[in-house]
């Protein structure tokens, strides 16, 4: 039974606020109260009697222990006073819960403070050691702080400035992250429920040819843009892509508010940069769980909340990785002229851990592009995992070296990004074991093609528009764990010659389009002759894969009754509760994309097929001849189809929707693309269309 997606949103916002609630500003507050902090950091730099020794850690601090705060009654006192003086907005218990926790911490690791020792007096037994107000400040940071003191008003102001500066962006920082986030997960779910609103849904079928179905350039899709530079994203895509850069942009060029003096960043223009600083390296963390969701086959996303394809989460993938990486170059430059003076943060093993991530980013960028893919998408899928592997642990590291953990949560977009991961490959291996271990029968069609059969798969009868990643693991002993995506096909459909097609038998017509009383008759247009008689075959349960040999592990694959098949799916390639509720289908397929078009002949009563193959592939069209037998079609052998000429007969019958199913060499897909835009905004009938090409 399938799960209601309202129960996998559900889940997915109770697993969010849980991610939330450990980013600084939602659930995790480095500082309980801002002024007790910055007194204790002004206090901090100035060593004690009971001090270990003298030299300066980082930024001047000197080396004190939480025992030696704990047990010294000048350092109680003064920062009692100070907190008496500058916190008077805040209760005594808001005051003593502060002392409790932190008045002794030591603050020298910021991060990894450890528990800290209790002081020997509470907040308000060490104000009543305080005889009489303090006079005295200390003259500097050599001076032993022995006396109740002053804190120097310069310095507690720079602390203030620090703690509330560098949080309240940290804060804003975490808060943009969570919009990037939620803004990327959230608009294909409302696109999608908006569709099916019954006051939006004729209004988004007619913007359909205009905004969802072109190209934003020319008829690419499918085929790469000129150079190989990629493929272009529809309008509708591109839409998504502007707006998500729009936002990031926004949210990384607003709201920031310099507070001067600041210690770290001593002028506006450096505290500026510094804050920009951060922004974009949490923006980049932020898009992490987002980046490798939109990778993932078991996509909570593709799988139960939107009917966007799959192939579009991996054009998006794309896109998002790209703002990743420009968010992490930005990041990384601007720490150059921050940080590059502080010898001590340049030799640090965090700075080391973000360089190799940052080059990283960039390696990854250049190792996925279109030219590289096509030369062998298993190099590059291997490559490009374990490299992807290598910057989240060095993303890691660059988090926990700086700061430590539970300090400003960073590490939490990285336990999301790991969750979206492991949860996709637990289900991959889930279905894997589910589906257990097959033995197929590999025939050999002839001139490259081959037929794989696999007995025993239970979704065999689930409906067209599903498709496997198969494994041969003896075909090759150095890849075992290669797989490739394959459409399947009922074999009980392969073995067919006479069936009735739902609610129509062969030979009557088909439902009336619109109330115009037009009937088609159906009738066999096919233009070639020679197949070979089926009539004998045994009907069988599985599946069948129609596949064509390529460079991959399918060009080992031969004639054989026993071949050790893995399979992990099905998975669908888009919703297919639009295309099944037309009222006219039309399938179109150039060669091997047959196997994709076979499994909607028997799931709606109304089809029509026009499929155009090589003289090479005559072989497939006998193998698959038995499952034509009794539908419409204009099968073709070393001809092409007139895509425009077929797509307006169709819309002059007067159908009110037609869905069109294409799939085949990436050409005919873009050709059917243009032709299905142009029709649509012709006339009265409107088109739903379904490219089932898979684009690397």
């Amino acid at each position: 039974m399938r799960t209601s997606p309202a129960i996998w949103l559900a889940a997915c916002l109770l697993q969010a606020n849980l991610v939330f609630s450990d980013l600084v500003g939602f659930g995790l507050h480095p500082f309980k109260i801002y002024c007790a902090s910055a007194c204790q950091w002004a206090l901090q730099a100035y060593p004690l009697e009971c001090s270990e020794k003298i030299p300066k850690g980082f930024l001047g601090w000197a080396t004190t222990s939480s025992e030696c705060k704990a047990n010294d009654t000048a350092w109680l006192t003064t920062l009692a006073w100070c907190l008496h003086v500058k916190c008077r907005a805040h209760r005594m218990s808001e005051l003593q819960a502060f002392w409790e926790t932190d008045a002794t911490r030591d603050m020298t690791n910021f991060g990894n403070t450890g528990t800290p020792v209790p002081p020997k007096w509470s907040y308000e037994e060490s104000l009543q050691q305080i005889t009489e107000p303090p006079r005295k400040m200390p003259v500097d940071t050599t001076t032993v702080l022995n006396f109740t003191a002053l804190v120097p008003e310069i310095e507690y102001q720079a602390q203030l400035n620090t703690a509330l500066g560098v949080t309240k962006e940290q804060e804003t920082g975490a808060e943009y992250g969570v919009i990037i986030l939620v803004t990327g997960f959230g608009i294909p779910i409302i696109l999608t429920w908006l569709y099916h609103l019954p006051f939006t849904s004729g209004l988004l079928s007619k913007i359909t040819p205009y905004l969802t179905q072109p190209s934003s350039i020319g008829t690419y899709s499918v085929r790469s843009l000129p150079f190989l530079l990629g493929n272009a994203p529809t309008i509708g895509q591109a839409a998504y892509i502007a707006i998500f850069f729009i936002i990031n942009i926004v949210l990384m060029s607003v709201n920031y508010q310099s507070m001067q003096p600041h210690l770290y960043y001593p002028g506006e223009s450096m505290e500026i940069k510094a804050y920009i600083f951060y922004r974009t390296g949490i923006a980049a963390y932020a898009l992490l769980p987002l980046l490798i969701l939109f990778a993932s086959r078991n996509n909570v996303l593709l799988l139960w909340l939107t009917n966007w394809s799959h192939a579009t989460y991996l054009l998006l993938h794309r896109w998002v990785a790209r703002l990743f990486v420009l968010h992490a170059l930005v990041h990384s430059f601007l720490a150059l002229p921050i940080f590059l003076p502080q010898q001590a943060v340049v030799d640090s093993d965090y700075w080391a851990w973000g360089v190799a991530a940052a080059v990283l980013c960039v390696a990854i960028l250049f190792a996925s592009v279109l030219p590289l893919r096509r030369w062998s998408y298993e190099i590059f899928l291997v490559t490009h995992v374990v490299l992807s592997v290598i910057l989240v642990v060095g993303l890691w590291y660059h988090v926990v070296l700086w700061i430590g953990l539970d300090s400003y949560g960073y590490e939490t977009w990285i336990y999301a990004a790991c969750a979206v991961w492991f949860f996709d490959r637990a289900a991959r291996v889930g279905k894997v074991l589910k589906n257990g271990v097959r033995r197929s029968k590999v025939t050999d069609l002839g001139n490259g093609y081959i037929r794989v059969d696999i007995p025993r798969a239970s979704f065999a009868n689930d409906g067209p528009g599903l498709h496997v990643y198969a494994y041969f693991p003896t075909l090759s002993l150095w890849r075992p764990w290669e797989n490739h995506p394959f459409s399947i096909v009922p074999t009980s459909l392969m073995s067919r010659v006479e069936r009735q097609r739902p609610e129509q038998s062969s030979g009557s017509s088909s439902p009336t389009a619109k109330e115009s009383g037009v009937h088609i008759k159906v009738h066999d247009v096919e233009k070639h002759h020679g197949f070979r008689n089926t009539a004998s075959a045994p009907l069988e349960t599985g599946i069948t894969l129609l596949i064509k040999k390529s460079m991959g592990i399918t060009k080992h694959l031969n004639a054989t009754d026993g071949l050790l098949t893995l399979m992990d799916g099905p998975y669908h390639n888009t919703s297919t509760r639009e295309i099944r509720h037309c009222d006219r289908l039309l399938l179109i397929g150039g060669g091997i994309g047959i196997t994709s078009l076979l499994p909607w002949i028997a799931s709606h009563p109304n089809i029509k097929l026009f499929w155009s193959v090589k003289e090479s592939a005559r072989c497939l069209v006998e193998e698959v001849q038995g499952v034509l037998s009794e539908i419409e079609k204009d099968v073709r052998v070393g001809r092409r189809l007139d895509i425009s000429r077929l797509l307006e007969q169709e819309a002059d019958v007067g159908y009110c929707n037609i869905g069109v199913v294409v799939s085949g060499p990436g050409g005919l897909c873009d050709d059917v693309r243009a032709a299905v835009v142009a029709v649509g905004k012709k006339g009265s009938t409107s088109f739903e269309l379904d490219v089932d090409a898979y684009s690397w």
